[in-house]
């Protein structure tokens, strides 16, 4: 071997080196950054989740127009720490059922003991049948909600019967 050609090893040596290190650096900072952020996905077979429509190539309707998530699916298996397969329904049996845990989000599901009024609304009638007196309510014209004192309050705008319209 040529001393120039050990002088020339020795500086290829030394720049692959310099590059080695420049690249495993950022590297290095960069998964430290995104670790600390980054929590591992948390799903077990079983479990409810929600798809998202993201990568869905839906020509049907606008993209605007479209759900953000599609569901709800049962995970049958866990592939990994990043992939989930899930059991599709009917209406997306075309679709693969393998999806990155990016693209899957739990499904929550609102029950009526978190929120009881929500089933029991109530809509006033827009006809009031009964009463013909002078004054009796006729018909619900349109309602605005106004608020008093930091409470909701509606008010009624009504038609009443056998009375002029100025005095409604």
């Amino acid at each position: 071997m040529y001393p120039i050609d050990k002088e020339f090893y020795d500086m290829w040596r030394r720049e692959f080196d310099s590059a080695a290190r420049c690249i495993a650096e950022p590297e290095e900072y960069n998964k430290q950054r995104y670790d600390k952020t980054q929590k591992e996905p948390d799903f077990r077979e079983g479990e409810k989740v929600l798809v998202s429509t993201l990568n869905s190539n839906n020509a049907k309707c606008p993209k605007r127009m479209r759900y953000s998530f599609v569901g709800t699916f049962t995970i049958i298996r866990l592939i990994g720490k990043n992939a989930v397969e899930v059991r599709l329904t009917e209406e997306f049996s075309s679709k693969h059922p393998v999806f990155p845990v990016i693209l899957i989000k739990p499904y929550h599901q609102i029950g009526g003991g978190n929120f009881p009024s929500r089933n029991n609304s109530h809509t006033p009638k827009d006809t009031v049948e009964g009463e013909d007196s002078p004054g009796s309510l006729k018909k619900i014209m349109t309602t605005m909600k106004i608020i008093l004192n930091g409470k909701d309050h509606r008010k009624f705008f009504v038609l009443c019967k056998n009375q002029a319209a100025e005095k409604d």
